[in-house]
């Protein structure tokens, strides 16, 4: 079984060293992932939107070579995951406490 190349061995010491936890790290990276998805889904649907088909007959629909290329370019794009762990080991993602700053 060949490997993918895609795949990155990850330093679990330096995520934790972002915010002393790495569950909290890896949180960050999660929630930052969840917005990448959604902001990406959002876009696709727009796109996709605009081929939408009003015909219920089968036999009536056909392939758009447009529609089939924009939902390739969307399926090899990287992972929502690996680019909110990017994001995130890069200081490009803001994170906060609002408990700790509400109690000072």
């Amino acid at each position: 079984m060949a490997t993918n190349p895609s795949i990155i061995t990850r330093d679990l010491d330096k995520i934790a060293d972002k915010t002393g936890n790495i569950y909290e790290s890896l949180h960050v990276a999660g929630q930052r992932a969840k917005q990448i998805s959604t902001t990406l889904k959002e876009e696709l649907n727009n796109k996709l939107s605009e081929f939408a088909s009003t015909v219920d007959n089968l036999e009536e629909v056909f392939e758009n070579k447009e529609q089939i290329e924009i939902s390739k370019f969307y399926e090899r794009m990287p992972k929502p995951s690996t680019l909110g762990l990017e994001e995130f080991m890069e200081g490009k993602v803001y994170h906060r406490y609002p408990a700790k700053e509400t109690e000072e």
